[in-house]
C-alpha cells in the first residue's frame, strides 16, 4: 500500500530513470536547427569530424548529442522519417548497454540506428542481430541508406555466403545478421588453421533485436557444429519395431518434461524383447556395455509416444521435417540430436540419415556474453527482467509510447471444450468482418490454424492462413492485416518485425502491385497516388470500426508471447481491441493448471456453447503461466551452468589455438609438451617415494618406445646404484631431444615449422572433438548421482575437470609421438595426392533436454575448409583449383547446397562439387 502511494507520488524507478535523460534529449533538440542548416556534404563530413574528436580524447558520451542529431537529420533526408524524442531515449538506453522495451509500432528499427551509428564511428564494428534472414536483409538495406549517406559501410550475413563475402561483411562498420549465423561463424572460425581464414573481427558491440526471443526463447538450445558418425539404421529399425508393440501399462508419460519412463514390469518386458532381438551385448539391459541400446530405446519411445506427426514434424518428400514449436515454421535441413531424428525416421519408415558427432558447441548465453557491450530491444522484456540481469547483467528500461495507448484489453472468455470455443471464435470474427474491423488471430500450432480455418469457411469468412513457411511471404501478409475487414490467422510469432498499419501498408502494396511498372514510368507515380488515397480512405473506415481486433485462440506458456500478440493492436495511439478465448482442453490448463481450477470449472455445470469470464479465472491462468516461465528459466539456468564448465575449457582451447596460429614457430610448445609427456610417463611407472623394485620398468620401456620410437637400455640402468626417477627422466629427455634435433637437421626448417603447427592444431582439434562427445555423454547420465545425495552440477564440474586434464595429457603424448616417430616426405607435384572423403558438416541448435533443434543450417563450407586443412596436412599437400576431380565449375562461387550447374538435378556437393 505504502509502495503504491510512493510510486504514485514519485513515479517508479523506471520513470525516474527515463526522466533523468530529459536534459540530454533537450540538448539534442537544441542542435537540430544547426544540423538542419548543413548541406548533404557537410552532414556526411560529420562522421570524420566525430572520429577526429574521438582520437583527440573525447568519449562516445561526449559526442552523443551531436551524433544523434546528425542521424535524425540524415533519416529525415534519406527516409523521410524523423526520430521522436522517445526514440532518442531508446537510443541512449541502447548505447548504455541496456534493453529498451518499446511497444509494437514505436519504431525500434529506427531507434537502433542511433546507437549503431554512434558506436560504429570508432571503426571496431557493430553487430545488429535479428531473428531471421529476411529481417537482416531488409534492415541492412532499409536502415543502411542512413549509414551509407553518413559514410559508413554496411554488411549483411546470411546463409550460403562465400568465405570472402563473410569476411567483407564482418569488415564493415555495421554488420546485420541472425544470431545463428553470428554464432556459427564464431565456431567455424575456431576450427580454421590460419588466422587469415577467419572471418570475424574481435567482438565490440552488439544490438539484439527481439532480444527476448533470442536471449530467452532460444537460449536453452546450444549452437552445435557436427559431422556424421557410423550408420546404425538397423538398430533404429529393430528398436522401433519393439516399441511399436509396447502396451500402455508398461510406461508412464511426462508431458511437461516430454519424457517416457518405463514401469518395473515394462523394464522386464523390454529387456526380454531386446534379448530376443539379439541386441544386448551382455545379459543385463543396464550393464555399461548396453548403454547405447538403452539410449536409443529411450529415443524410440519418445519418437513413438511423445512426438506427433503434423504437430512436431511433417513428412515431406520422404523426409522428416521439424516444425518450430514457437512459429510453426518448417525447419528445412535441421535435425533433432542424440538419435531422436533417426528414431522418428524409423517410425515413419523413411530413409534414415546417420547421426552426427559434435565438433564445436556454444550456448547463446556464453556467446553474447563475449561482447564487451551488449544491448537489446523488444516489445516484451519486463516479465523476464530478472533473467536478463542474472544471466547477461542487462537492465530493462521501459520506454514510454509516443502517443498514449488506446487499445482495450478485454477479459478472457472461457468455454467447456475446443468445439464450443472455436465456434464462438468463428462467430466473433464473422461479426467483426461484417462491420469492416480487421482481425488478427493468434494460434499456437499449424493444426489449430487449419482447424480454425475450417470453422471460418463454414461461416463464409474470407481469410489468410499464415503457417509461416517463408519469412518474406509472411511479412507481406502480416503487413496488410490492418486492411478493411481483413482476417489473418498467424502462428505465435509469425511475421514478427513487420508493422501492421491500419488501412494497409503503403510500402508493401507498392511492392506487390507495382512490381511490373518501371520506376521512371509516369504511370507509377499515378498508381502510387491512387494507392495512398485508397489507404487513407480504408484507414478512416477501420478507425470507425474500432481499429485492429487481436484474438488469441488460447494462452501461451509465456506471458510474453501473449503480450506480443496483444501489442500488434493499438500502435501509435490507434484504437484497438484484444481478447483471448480459452477452454479446459487447452494445453496450458490441461498440463500446468491447478487441479482446483479443473474441479471448480467442471462442477459449475457450464452449458454447451456457454462462456464465462472472471478475474479469478484470469488470475489462475496467470499463475499457471508463471509456473511454466519459472520452470523454463530453471531449464535455461541449468543449461548455462553446465555450459559454463565447458566454456572455461573452450576458452583455454581456443586461446591456445589462436596463439599457435599467430606464432611464427611453435618449437618451444612442442618441447614443453615432449618433456611434460615424458615426465608424466615416468611419474606413473616410478611413483615418488617408491623403491626401484616397485617400479613398472617393463611398462615404462613399452610406453617410452611407443611415444618416442627409441629403444633405451632400461635393464642396464636398473643395475646402477642410487638410481632415481629424476635421473631416468633426464636420460629419456636427452635421448628424445637428440632424436628431434637430428630430425629437424634432416629437413627444411621452414617446412618443419609448418608441420609442427599443423600437427599441433590437428591433434588439438581431434581430441577437443572427442572431449566434447565425452562431455555430452557425461551430461546425459550425471543427473543419476542425485540419487546418491550428490549435487549433479558439482559432480559434473569435478568429472569434466578430470577429463580435460586427461585430454591435455593425451594431446601431449600424441604430438610427441607423431613428431618423433613419423617421417616427413614431400610428394612430387604431379600427380596431386588423393585426399580422404570429407563429410558434410551440419550446424545445429539443439535443446539438450528435449532434443529439439532450432538452427539455421548453412552449407558448412567454412567447416569443410577447416577440415580440409587438417586432413591435407601441410600447405604443399593441397591440390590446385579443381584438384584431380576434373570439376569444370571449380573456382566459381557456387553454394554447395545449390543445384549443380551441369543440370543433373543433384546438389552441387553430391555432383561436380563432391570432394575427392
Amino acid at each position: 500500500m505504502i509502495g503504491a502511494i510512493a510510486k504514485a507520488i514519485f513515479g517508479s524507478s523506471n520513470d525516474r530513470y527515463v526522466k533523468s535523460l530529459d536534459k540530454t534529449i533537450q540538448t539534442i533538440a537544441a542542435l537540430e536547427p544547426q544540423i538542419e542548416a548543413l548541406s548533404d556534404e557537410e552532414l556526411r563530413a560529420q562522421t570524420q569530424k566525430f572520429r577526429e574528436q574521438l582520437e583527440g580524447g573525447k568519449s562516445l558520451d561526449d559526442i552523443l548529442p551531436e551524433a544523434f542529431a546528425t542521424v535524425r537529420e540524415a533519416s529525415k533526408r534519406v527516409l523521410g522519417m524523423r526520430h521522436f524524442d522517445v526514440q532518442m531515449v531508446g537510443g541512449i538506453v541502447l548505447h548504455r548497454g541496456e534493453i529498451a522495451e518499446m511497444r509494437t509500432g514505436e519504431g525500434k528499427t529506427l531507434v537502433a540506428t542511433l546507437a549503431t551509428y554512434l558506436n560504429a564511428i570508432e571503426g571496431k564494428g557493430v553487430h545488429v542481430v535479428t531473428v531471421n534472414d529476411y529481417l537482416a536483409k531488409r534492415d541492412a538495406e532499409w536502415m543502411g541508406q542512413i549509414y551509407r549517406f553518413l559514410g559508413l559501410t554496411v554488411g549483411v550475413i546470411v546463409p550460403n555466403l562465400s568465405e570472402h563475402q563473410r569476411r567483407e561483411a564482418y569488415g564493415s562498420d555495421i554488420t546485420y545478421g541472425t544470431n545463428n549465423e553470428f554464432g556459427f561463424d564464431y565456431l567455424r572460425d575456431n576450427m580454421k588453421h590460419e588466422r587469415s581464414q577467419q572471418v570475424q573481427r574481435p567482438f565490440n558491440f552488439a544490438i539484439v533485436d527481439e532480444v527476448d526471443s533470442i536471449l530467452v526463447d532460444e537460449a536453452r538450445t546450444p549452437l552445435i557444429i557436427s559431422g556424421p558418425t557410423e550408420d546404425k539404421s538397423e538398430l533404429y529399425i529393430k528398436l522401433d519395431e519393439i516399441v511399436k508393440g509396447f502396451e500402455k501399462e508398461y510406461y508412464d508419460v511426462d508431458e511437461k518434461a516430454r519424457t517416457v519412463n518405463m514401469t518395473e514390469e515394462g523394464n522386464e518386458e523390454i529387456e526380454r524383447r531386446i534379448m530376443q532381438a539379439g541386441l544386448l551385448v551382455s545379459d543385463n539391459l543396464y550393464d555399461v556395455e548396453n548403454t547405447q541400446v538403452v539410449h536409443h530405446l529411450s529415443e524410440a519411445l519418445r519418437a513413438n509416444i511423445i512426438f506427433k506427426r503434423d504437430i512436431d514434424y511433417i513428412v515431406k518428400d520422404n523426409k522428416v521435417v521439424i516444425i518450430d514449436e514457437f512459429t510453426g515454421r518448417m525447419m528445412e535441413g535441421r535435425r533433432w540430436s542424440n538419435g531422436l531424428h533417426q528414431a522418428v525416421e524409423a517410425k515413419e519408415g523413411v530413409r534414415i540419415e546417420p547421426e552426427n558427432q559434435t565438433m564445436a558447441s556454444i550456448t547463446f548465453q556464453n556467446y553474447f556474453r563475449m561482447y564487451p557491450k551488449l544491448a537489446g530491444m523488444t516489445g516484451t522484456a519486463a516479465t523476464e527482467a530478472a533473467e536478463f540481469w542474472d544471466i547477461y547483467k542487462l537492465n530493462v528500461v521501459e520506454i514510454p509510447t509516443n502517443v498514449p495507448v488506446q487499445r482495450i484489453d478485454e477479459e478472457d472468455e472461457f468455454y467447456k471444450n475446443t468445439q464450443d470455443k472455436f465456434q464462438a471464435i468463428a462467430k466473433a470474427i464473422a461479426e467483426k468482418s461484417k462491420i469492416g474491423q480487421p482481425t488478427l488471430v493468434g494460434t499456437v500450432s499449424i493444426e489449430k490454424s487449419e482447424l480454425l480455418s475450417q470453422f471460418l469457411d463454414k461461416e463464409g469468412v474470407k481469410h489468410n492462413v499464415l503457417n509461416a513457411r517463408f519469412h518474406e511471404m509472411e511479412a507481406h501478409i502480416v503487413a496488410q492485416a490492418g486492411r478493411l475487414g481483413a482476417v489473418t490467422i498467424a502462428t505465435n510469432m509469425a511475421g514478427r518485425g513487420t508493422d501492421i498499419q491500419l488501412g494497409g501498408n503503403l510500402e508493401f502494396r507498392i511492392d506487390d502491385e507495382l512490381k511490373d511498372i518501371a520506376d521512371d514510368d509516369p504511370k507509377r507515380a499515378l498508381e502510387i497516388d491512387r494507392i495512398k488515397a485508397e489507404i487513407a480512405e480504408e484507414k478512416k473506415k477501420v478507425l470507425e470500426a474500432g481499429g485492429l481486433f487481436v484474438l488469441g485462440t488460447e494462452r501461451h506458456e509465456s506471458r510474453r508471447i501473449d503480450n506480443q500478440l496483444r501489442g500488434r493492436s493499438g500502435r501509435q495511439g490507434d484504437p484497438g481491441l484484444s481478447r483471448f478465448y480459452l477452454c479446459l482442453e487447452d494445453d496450458l490448463l490441461r498440463i500446468f493448471g491447478p487441479d482446483t481450477l479443473f474441479a471448480k470449472m467442471m462442477n459449475s455445470n457450464l452449458a454447451d456453447g456457454e462462456a464465462i469470464g472472471s478475474k479469478w479465472l484470469s488470475k489462475a491462468i496467470e499463475t499457471a503461466q508463471k509456473k511454466v516461465e519459472a520452470r523454463n528459466y530453471e531449464v535455461r539456468k541449468q543449461v548455462v551452468e553446465y555450459d559454463n564448465v565447458m566454456n572455461d575449457q573452450r576458452k583455454v582451447v581456443y586461446e591456445q589455438r589462436a596463439e599457435i596460429m599467430d606464432a611464427e614457430k611453435v618449437d618451444d610448445v612442442v618441447l614443453d609438451m615432449r618433456h611434460d609427456a615424458i615426465n608424466a610417463i615416468v611419474g606413473m611407472a616410478c611413483p615418488p617415494g617408491s623403491y626401484p623394485e616397485q617400479w613398472d620398468v617393463a611398462g615404462l620401456k613399452q610406453r617410452i618406445g611407443e611415444i618416442t620410437g627409441i629403444d633405451l637400455p632400461f635393464d642396464a640402468w636398473m643395475k646402477e646404484d642410487a638410481l632415481e626417477p629424476e635421473l631416468i627422466e633426464e636420460r629419456i629427455v636427452a635421448a628424445a631431444d637428440k632424436l628431434m634435433d637430428e630430425k629437424i637437421g634432416e629437413n627444411d626448417h621452414e617446412i618443419w615449422r609448418q608441420v609442427e603447427k599443423q600437427v599441433l592444431l590437428d591433434r588439438l582439434d581431434h581430441h577437443w572433438k572427442e572431449h566434447l562427445a565425452t562431455l555430452d555423454a557425461l551430461r546425459q547420465v550425471i543427473g543419476l548421482r542425485a540419487y546418491a545425495q550428490k549435487q549433479p552440477i558439482n559432480e559434473y564440474k569435478q568429472e569434466a575437470f578430470g577429463l580435460f586434464e586427461l585430454m591435455l595429457e593425451t594431446i601431449r603424448e600424441d604430438v610427441t609421438k607423431i613428431l618423433l616417430t613419423s617421417q616427413l616426405r614431400i610428394a612430387p607435384p604431379p600427380p596431386p595426392p588423393s585426399l580422404p572423403d570429407l563429410p558434410d558438416f551440419l550446424t545445429g541448435h539443439v535443446d539438450p533436454l528435449t532434443g529439439f533443434e532450432d538452427s539455421n543450417d548453412g552449407d558448412g563450407s567454412a567447416a569443410r575448409a577447416a577440415l580440409f586443412g587438417a586432413l591435407a596436412g601441410s600447405p604443399m599437400a593441397a591440390a590446385g583449383p579443381g584438384g584431380a576431380s576434373g570439376n569444370p565449375f571449380a573456382g566459381q562461387d557456387i553454394s554447395r547446397n545449390a543445384p549443380c550447374p551441369c543440370g543433373s538435378g543433384n546438389k552441387y556437393k553430391h555432383c561436380h562439387g563432391a570432394l575427392v
